[in-house]
């Protein structure tokens, strides 16, 4: 297939994902309001995913961001493609069904098109996003994940969501839920982690094998927002000197190239920028190919390293 801009990839369930999406995550120096102004402009440059969770605590405003291009005829309802997570605390399966109902009422749409379960990780039940003990340590819980996909299954079959799929699992964790009795909807995506300098490979082979589509975050590496960067001395990855090498061949920015690679690997890379000049280069990777030998010395850079610290 010829990825253009508006290319589309079909799922499992029959729905179709856009090829490349715009993330909505911001450390709290940024305000509530930009959110809305950089989907704004994200949707008038032409990206048709957006990326966003209950646990960013900006749904209100992406949901405003999104319904004021829908009200000013740049986009229908349809046209949008728009992800939500279920966070930690509320994986017991009678908190599913109203954790999806806040996000539908946050962002005052009547469905979410693909929703994710955020973590393996569960929390503590209840409404402190990250419930700790009297020494400050995070309170988890041991529900079954096999019961929160079952309570997600009956939220897309009642029509609140669209396709469901899961996010930060790793093999085993998605194959505990393929092979799960009675399983009626299996994942039809996977949000993970992925970049040159942790390709995924292996995981992405499984993924193929089971029709399920994988998205990226942290594709153009991470800022260094202490709790969110694993090792606050690590590379940054568009600085790269096989992807700059790359992308002064080509002329193209590395953070272009970068997408470019897992766009080639088959990932719905999301990228996120709160500026517009940013936000519109990192959509413009449909006019240019990455050549076979490109593709494998950006392969030939993986650390396996993760930017996302997943300790709790």
């Amino acid at each position: 297939m010829a990825l253009k801009a508006d290319s589309r990839i079909e799922l499992n369930d029959g729905h179709k994902i856009p090829v490349n999406g715009f993330g909505t995550y911001a450390p709290p120096s940024y305000s509530k309001e930009q959110a809305k102004e950089a989907v704004m402009a994200a949707i008038d440059i032409g990206y048709r995913l957006i990326d966003s969770a209950s646990i960013y605590e900006n749904e209100v405003e992406v949901g405003e961001g999104i319904r004021s291009k829908i009200a000013d005829g740049t986009v229908k309802r349809e046209n949008i493609f728009y992800i939500g997570k279920l966070w930690n605390n509320n994986h017991c399966p009678e908190r599913v069904r109203p954790a999806v109902e806040k996000s539908l009422k946050d962002l005052k749409l009547e469905y979410i098109d693909l929703y994710l379960i955020h973590s393996p990780v569960e929390f503590k039940p209840g409404d402190d996003l990250f419930p700790q003990d009297a020494n400050g340590k995070v309170i988890f819980h041991n529900t079954d994940i096999r019961e929160t996909w079952k309570a997600l299954e009956a939220c897309k079959d009642a029509g609140l969501v669209k396709s469901i799929g899961v996010s930060n699992f790793n093999e085993k964790q998605v194959e505990l839920i393929l092979k799960m009795p009675g399983l009626k909807h299996k994942p039809a995506c996977i949000e993970m982690e992925c970049h040159i300098y942790l390709n995924q490979n292996k995981l992405l082979k499984f993924l193929k094998c089971h029709n399920i589509v994988p998205v990226g975050f942290s594709v153009l590496g991470s800022g260094r927002a202490p709790g969110w960067l694993e090792d606050q001395n690590a590379p940054k990855l568009l600085e790269d000197p096989v992807l700059n090498t790359i992308a002064k061949r080509l002329k193209r920015t590395p953070a272009q190239v970068a997408q470019r690679f897992l766009l080639q690997n088959g990932v719905v890379p999301i990228a996120k920028s709160f500026t517009p000049a940013r936000i519109k280069e990192n959509f413009n990777i449909f006019d240019f190919e990455l050549s076979e030998k490109d593709m494998k010395d950006l392969d030939g850079v993986n650390k396996n390293m993760r930017y996302l610290s997943l300790k709790m």
